[in-house]
């Protein structure tokens, strides 16, 4: 596994799971947005997209 893998996908299921909360009935949307904020500014700036090149080839001709 890549180096700070875990702490990168430990953070996106904590945003994930802030997600829901914002969501239940009485969840405190200053909570959300602050933690919410601190979550995403602790990503780090390199992560890496998904390339469309390595992806299937679907087709784009002959319906």
């Amino acid at each position: 596994m890549c180096t700070g893998c875990e702490d990168f996908n430990r953070t996106v299921l904590m945003l994930g799971d802030l997600a829901l909360y914002a969501h239940e009935p009485g969840a405190d949307p200053m909570f959300v947005e602050v933690v919410g904020t601190a979550l995403a500014a602790s990503l780090p700036s390199d992560t890496p997209s998904p390339d469309p090149a390595d992806g299937p080839d679907y087709p784009t001709q002959g319906w």
